[in-house]
């Protein structure tokens, strides 16, 4: 189908008034008389009735409404959307918390880790099912066209810095398939960002969850985010002397270099921010790799020498298998293991890049288990998944 919009009439409209018209001519063609002509003014003018008609029950039954959101601004939607698409892990999970159905596609799949739904009785997410958006560099528009979603889920900026899409791609894509609506929200060192604003994740959480008129399921899930802080208040408080970690990324169960990554106020950070972990790289001549795309060695870590080493990269292992290749790699590497965190047995899974509100209270309830050696279960798995369902009082 011609993706052009000369007429005016997007591909969404065309689909979503396809079956008015063509019900309206067979009307038409029923009624009409044999002259060509007139049968021809019979059917405009019933297609045009139906068209109408259409409009005003759809616009009577979902009335319109905005939400706003940096750098989009004021997003018009006419009803509630009911496929949808991700840049990642953060948004994909503040869908799955507001009880949808998982996005249609995402950047990287391998980084929507939804095994951390195990810890939720009732809630699941099969990740083969996801379509991965991000090839080749960048990510191409053709697809967009298949997936026919309501609503993107990604800020446009990101898209234009690291996707090279151009201003035009931007708006074709809102303009023939559905609006674009999001913040670059999980770290706080892209340059293009500086000069609007970035969002914490129960902030951004509530505007997604305007976008899906769902906001009595961010009310309770931000009620229990409290809960969960003090919670956690709690147990990090006796636990004395607050660890300093340094948080890299590794690949693969032989790591010889890293990416380092230098704690922010971004959502990929709200664990260790949460759990007051103080930051090795910080003020240190190692430089944040979003800024600098930099990697570093082990003599580089050993010069630092944190108390804790956590890695990113390895949310796809469990904490034995992690113990078992990565850790057991570094205790027996020449240089690896004359670093503390080593030698003391102090190196971790650091938690994913992308957070989202179930994601961020299990990971941060499993880093409080494995820094403060808490016991108990700081959040209600049950309640979580009441949430996700819609089964409970408001």
């Amino acid at each position: 189908m011609s993706r052009d919009a000369d007429d005016g009439i997007t591909r969404r409209e065309i689909v979503r008034y396809g079956a008015a018209i063509t019900g309206a001519g067979l009307f038409a063609g029923c009624t009409g008389g044999s002259d060509g002509g007139a049968g021809a003014s019979s059917t405009t003018s019933a297609e045009a009735t139906a068209v109408e008609s259409t409009t005003e029950a759809t616009a009577s039954a979902e009335p319109s409404y905005t939400v706003a959101i940096e750098p989009v601004g004021e997003v018009a939607f006419e009803s509630v959307p009911e496929t949808w698409v991700a840049n990642n892990g953060s948004w994909a999970d503040m869908g799955i918390a507001l009880g949808l159905e998982p996005p249609k596609g995402v950047w990287l799949p391998s980084r929507y880790h939804t095994r951390y739904y195990d810890e939720i009785p009732g809630v699941s997410v099969d990740g083969d099912t996801i379509q991965q958006l991000w090839g080749d560099g960048g990510v191409g528009k053709e697809q967009f066209y298949e997936l026919d979603a309501g609503v993107h889920v990604f800020d446009p900026n990101f898209l234009r810095n690291r996707g090279e899409w151009s201003e035009d791609d931007v708006d074709e894509l809102t303009t023939q398939i559905g609006p674009v609506f999001g913040n670059s929200i999980f770290g706080r060192t892209y340059p293009w960002h500086d000069d609007y604003r970035y969002y914490t994740l129960y902030e951004a959480f509530e505007r997604l969850s305007q976008v899906f008129q769902r906001t009595d399921r961010f009310e309770a899930f931000a009620a229990l985010h409290g809960e969960f802080q003090t919670n956690l208040r709690s147990a990090v408080s006796e636990a004395g002397e607050r660890p300093s970690a340094a948080v890299v990324w590794a690949g693969g169960d032989q790591p010889e270099s890293f990416y380092p990554y230098v704690q922010n106020e971004g959502t990929s950070f709200k664990h260790l921010e949460d759990l007051e972990v103080g930051d090795s790289l910080a003020n240190t001549s190692v430089k944040d790799f979003l800024s600098n795309r930099g990697a570093i060695d082990y003599e580089t870590l050993l010069d630092v020498d944190p108390e804790v080493l956590l890695v990113r990269g390895q949310e796809a292992k469990t904490a034995e298998e992690f113990r078992d290749t990565v850790v057991s790699f570094m205790e027996s590497h020449d240089v690896a293991s004359e670093l503390t965190a080593v030698a003391n047995g102090d190196v971790y899974r650091a938690g994913p890049l992308y957070q989202g509100p179930i994601t961020n209270l299990v990971v941060t309830e499993r880093l409080a288990r494995t820094l403060y050696g808490v016991e108990e279960e700081l959040f209600d798995r049950q309640r979580v998944s009441d949430i996700v369902a819609g089964s409970f009082e408001a």
